[in-house]
């Protein structure tokens, strides 16, 4: 994909993140690997008006193209997609339920057969970092070790894809399972599907290519 087309596919999917509900305000940023670095959300800037060429070129190192500042959580960015080279594109939000699981450091166990869209049985809360830092980073990091999303506590949640599209959907996913987990709650810790089972859906859904778009 050409660096103009991922640009206005960051700005779309940025929008789209916020009208779908899952991110408010200017809270949650995005990322797409470029061939020496990534693409990365500016800080403080509402999506609605951002525009192209107010995305960010950056390497792994921090070293940034132009002169307006990235995301204040670069490091998280940076760190996943150095770590995990199948990944294309990373989503960051404090969609509501999610987060509430996460102020609570609670991860979102096997409940739910959809929770092997994570890539695996659990969906894991990283312990608290402050925000922006490589503590976080790290954190986040070890969290989504074989996975393909995680919560991080008192603060939010990440997703990731091949593609942006892909992390998106993921991140909408991650906080419908956070909202029926705590629905669910109100009734008790609620029974877990066996690691037999969850290995049997996550194979399946990867046989369909379970919720990747039909371009991805």
């Amino acid at each position: 994909m050409a660096e103009l087309e991922l640009r206005e596919q960051m700005v779309a999917v940025a929008r789209r993140m916020n009208a779908s509900g899952i991110n408010q305000g200017t809270s949650g940023n995005l990322s797409a690997r470029l061939a020496d670095g990534l693409l990365i959300t500016p800080s403080s800037m509402p999506y609605e008006l951002m525009e192209p060429e107010d995305l960010v070129v950056m390497d792994f190192e921090g070293n940034i193209q132009g002169a307006r500042k990235p995301s204040s959580e670069w490091h998280l960015h940076a760190d996943i997609l150095r770590s995990r080279p199948e990944i294309g594109a990373v989503v960051h939000c404090h969609s509501i339920h999610a987060t509430a699981l996460a102020c609570h450091g609670r991860s979102i166990p096997s409940f739910h057969y959809m929770v092997a869209m994570a890539g695996t049985d659990t969906i894991r809360c990283a312990p608290y970092a402050t925000f922006g830092t490589e503590a976080l980073s790290h954190d986040a990091v070890q969290a989504l070790e074989g996975r393909l999303a995680c919560l991080l506590a008192q603060h939010g949640q990440v997703s990731l894809g091949a593609t942006l599209d892909q992390a998106l959907r993921l991140a909408i996913e991650v906080e419908t399972l956070a909202h029926m987990y705590l629905q669910a709650l109100v009734l008790g810790e609620p029974p877990v599907l066996a690691a037999e089972e969850m290995a049997r859906v996550i194979a399946l859904m990867g046989a369909m290519h379970y919720g990747r778009s039909p371009r991805a």
